[in-house]
């Protein structure tokens, strides 16, 4: 099997996460993997000088951008340096590139450079959930999709947030190499194969750290170890003293959404988590997460995943032995 060229990208003020992530990936294809001759991992910056990560992170390429050949996968990270306007040069080299690879990838704020070098238009594309409203705005002409880990279209593909440039890189792997490489690779790194696409739940858990008040973040707290309690806004608002009305406002306000749509995200992912680690059955999981029959849970995975639950177990359970939830 010939080797797969994997071009990586470097710029200032790039997220160090999203260059190593999908790097260790596909190195470790050679490995981990058991395929020698996977992947060959270059990276390019713009005149081959060392650049500087968003964590201040240097980082010396290997070779210059201007100068760098055609790869099979053209990989382009995110991070502060991708969020303005890009340097005309490196958009260039990037517009070139990408023409003529057969696999474009960004992960995360990359995808800002992908269509600014004109790489995504009337392609359908995903990025961090924080920056879809801007790359909304900016890029209109893009097929947007804030809810995905990642997006596949054609030979265009895209990622939400850092780590999800990791899931995005597994699964090219398992479609390159096949399922064993990939799963090898996935154990090493202690992650699943296949985390599931919908990436709203995520964002609804991360804009709960947001809360100021110590109230709010008490109630959230409450309700992560506890999705089976009454967890209606008159019970919440009690446990945080205020008034039902004060209550819903300030925690819309805090956390960025209404505590009837938080309360959501977290009875699915919680049962989400239980479909994937343990072997507990669908009816006791939906007790378990909240749910008041396990049509209703059915219904929330439908809606929210896209999938029924008893599908979800199947396709995303933990490569790991499952364990029985006591």
């Amino acid at each position: 099997m010939p080797d797969r060229d994997v071009l990586i990208v470097l710029f200032d003020e790039v997220q160090s996460l999203d260059v190593t992530g999908p790097l260790e990936v596909f190195s470790a294809a050679r490995t981990r993997g058991g395929a020698p001759d996977g992947y060959r991992v270059r990276t390019a910056s713009p005149g081959g000088r060392p650049i500087r990560t968003s964590s201040g992170l240097t980082l010396v390429p290997d070779e210059d951008l201007d100068l760098a050949r055609t790869p099979h996968t053209l990989l382009v990270p995110g991070g502060r340096g991708t969020r303005g306007p890009a340097a005309p040069d490196l958009v260039e080299r990037v517009a070139r590139l990408g023409a003529e690879a057969e696999r474009v990838v960004s992960v995360c704020t990359g995808a800002f450079l992908l269509a600014e070098a004109g790489l995504l238009d009337e392609h359908r594309a995903t990025t961090h959930w924080a920056y879809c409203t801007t790359f909304g705005r900016r890029f209109p002409a893009v097929r947007l999709d804030p809810e995905p880990i990642f997006v596949r279209d054609g030979r265009v593909s895209t990622s939400a947030g850092v780590t999800a440039g990791i899931d995005l890189a597994l699964a090219l792997v398992e479609e390159d190499l096949g399922r064993a490489p990939a799963l090898a690779i996935a154990r090493h790194l202690v992650m699943y194969l296949r985390r599931p696409g919908g990436q709203a739940q995520f964002s609804n858990q991360l804009a709960g750290q947001l809360a100021e008040r110590q109230p709010l973040r008490e109630v959230q707290r409450w309700i992560g170890e506890n999705p089976a309690a009454d967890l209606s806004v008159g019970a919440l608002a009690a446990r945080a003293a205020l008034s039902p009305r004060q209550f819903a406002r300030a925690f819309a306000a805090e956390v960025g959404v209404p505590p009837g749509r938080y309360v959501d995200g977290v009875r699915l992912e919680t049962a989400r988590r239980l479909l994937e680690e343990t072997g507990q059955g669908v009816e006791g999981i939906g007790r378990a997460a909240g749910y008041g029959s396990t049509e209703a849970m059915r219904r929330a995975f439908v809606r929210g995943i896209g999938v029924p639950p008893s599908e979800y177990r199947r396709r995303f359970r933990s490569p790991a032995p499952l364990r029985q939830a006591g």
